[in-house]
Formats: C-alpha cells, sequence, structure tokens
C-alpha cells in the first residue's frame, strides 16, 4: 500500500508535476464501476465527519475538523493508487512519448 506517490515504482525519476500527471492520466482510464467505488469511499468519509462536526459542540468541531484533515488523505490515496497501479506504466509511456514530440 502506497501512502505516497515517492513509493510507487512505476513512477520512480519522474519530477512531482510528472507523478501527479500519471495518477491523473491513470485515473481517468479507471472504469465506472471502479470510479463509482471511489467516489462513494470519499463520499462516505465526508459524510461521517460532517455529521460529527454538525453535532459537535464548540471545540470539539475543531477536533473533528482535524480528523478529517487527517483520516480523508490516509485512507483515499493509497485507494486511489491501488486502483490506478495497472495504469501507471502505460500512462508513463504515453507522457515521456508526449515530451520526446515537444
Amino acid at each position: 500500500m502506497h501512502f505516497s506517490s515517492h513509493q510507487i515504482p512505476e513512477l520512480n525519476g519522474l519530477n512531482f508535476a510528472e507523478r501527479m500527471s500519471v495518477v491523473r492520466g491513470a485515473s481517468d482510464k479507471l472504469s465506472v464501476p471502479q470510479k463509482l467505488f471511489l467516489n462513494l469511499i470519499k463520499l462516505a468519509i465526508l459524510f461521517i465527519f460532517f455529521m460529527y462536526i454538525a453535532r459537535a459542540g464548540d471545540w470539539t468541531a475543531l477536533l473533528y475538523i482535524v480528523g478529517l484533515v487527517v483520516v480523508y488523505p490516509l485512507i483515499t490515496r493509497p485507494l486511489t493508487f491501488m486502483l490506478c497501479q495497472p495504469y501507471f506504466a502505460e500512462v508513463r509511456r504515453n507522457l515521456e512519448r508526449q515530451q520526446q514530440d515537444n
């Protein structure tokens, strides 16, 4: 499970902008059910935390906000990387071809 794009072997040697371009390109190649699954997970996380925030008292809402800021990327990033893993090599080759053409 990868928590950062630095840890993905297919993206070694790329700078940040190139890695994000490959991740975006790979996420565009996800099938509709995969995108739906990923978006439902994101929605569930947001919904749960916003319900707690709405019901919280004064300072406890701040704790839930901090929890959301920490938990959301810890769950969604590795899940996104896992679903996009099969497409990274192909998208990277396409990116390198585009860079050579320019």
